[in-house]
């Protein structure tokens, strides 16, 4: 930690012949550029037009860590911003994997930005990922997750019972619900395990099923189980972002509200293309009866709410509140549009 602080103070404090260095940050994502990422390219762009190219970003797809290590390498200073997903360690992020619940009622990216970010500005979240030296800036939005599989459709509760998915957090809870066996590896190693038979299906958004090829090996997609979907912030080491000049901070977050713009507006383009995308693939589209998903809401919906509400509260946190607001914040946003 003690190296990175200093590089950052020299680079912001000291110069040559009385000029300051210029400002660079490592950003660690995984993958490759896709929907997903979007706002982050977005973010550098800004940052760096804005300062006239004293303060850019090196955005890592895979190169500086693994998926599941990203909020790791941020708490000891190893890059200073990254995306992670809640559901690969809810251990570590315990408040907000209140968005992973499943069946939570969320249904835009509009909303979900809302009930994120609202819910990042609470102070059992700020004091949690203070412990990991983090700072979240921005939520990933994601639409509601859907299966990919192959064989017959899993279009039924008795249908997934034993079904092998790839599936983290509150959604792997919900399959769990209905006798699926969830697994949960790395977006990027979700393919191979598609391959070798380790699951039957695949729980991404449309853009990961995309991104990571697991719609290639499908040979049919679920149009409406929309269990949940999964929270992944991105998030800056706090001593790097104090360590900006007041120019410098004022800048990075005057560009996060353009940045959710552009990524909403790319994501409806993918999602607008998507009926293409499946016809293209040969990829049936598979929609659930409205029978089977009352019957899949009332196993999975209330049950493991009213259970990460008595877990969370055990460990302290308080749950019931960090429900409320989400709950509370999605008919706000409702009521307003």
């Amino acid at each position: 930690m003690k190296s990175m602080k200093t590089a950052v103070v020299a680079a912001l404090t000291l110069g040559f012949a009385g000029e300051a260095i210029a400002t660079e940050w490592n950003v660690s994502v995984w993958g490759k550029r896709r929907a997903f990422t979007e706002h982050v390219e977005k973010l550098a762009e800004l940052v760096a037009e804005k300062t006239d190219g004293e303060f850019t970003m090196n955005i890592s797809y895979g190169g500086l860590s693994q998926p599941k290590e990203n909020l790791d390498g941020i708490s000891i200073g190893a890059f200073e911003m990254a995306q992670f997903c809640a559901g690969y360690h809810r251990d570590k992020n315990r408040a907000i994997t209140v968005l992973e619940l499943p069946f939570i009622g969320v249904n835009t990216l509009e909303e979900e930005v809302a009930v994120s970010h609202a819910l990042y500005e609470h102070p059992a979240v700020k004091e949690e990922m203070a412990q990991w030296n983090a700072r979240i800036l921005m939520t990933s939005p994601m639409p509601q997750y859907n299966l990919v599989g192959v064989g017959e459709p899993r279009d039924t509760l008795d249908s997934m019972n034993g079904m092998r998915v790839r599936a983290t957090g509150g959604l792997g809870e919900a399959f769990k619900a209905v006798g699926g066996v969830p697994t949960s590896v790395s977006a990027p190693e979700a393919y191979q395990a598609m391959e070798s038979g380790v699951v039957d299906t695949v729980a991404f958004a449309q853009h990961a099923h995309l991104s990571f090829g697991t719609i290639n090996q499908a040979t049919w997609w679920t149009a409406n189980l929309n269990p949940g979907t999964v929270n992944c912030p991105i998030v800056v080491n706090t001593d790097a972002y104090e360590m900006l000049s007041d120019d410098e901070r004022e800048v990075l977050d005057s560009s996060i509200d353009e940045s959710i713009q552009h990524y909403l507006d790319n994501y409806a383009e993918l999602l607008a293309r998507w009926d293409d995308v499946l016809e293209e693939k040969g990829v049936e589209k598979v929609m659930i009866s409205d029978e089977e998903l009352a019957k899949f809401r009332e196993v999975a919906a209330g049950p493991i709410r009213d259970q990460w509400i008595a877990d969370m509260s055990a460990q302290g946190l308080p749950a019931q509140e960090l429900y409320d607001l989400v709950i509370a914040t999605l008919e706000e946003t409702r009521a307003s549009n």
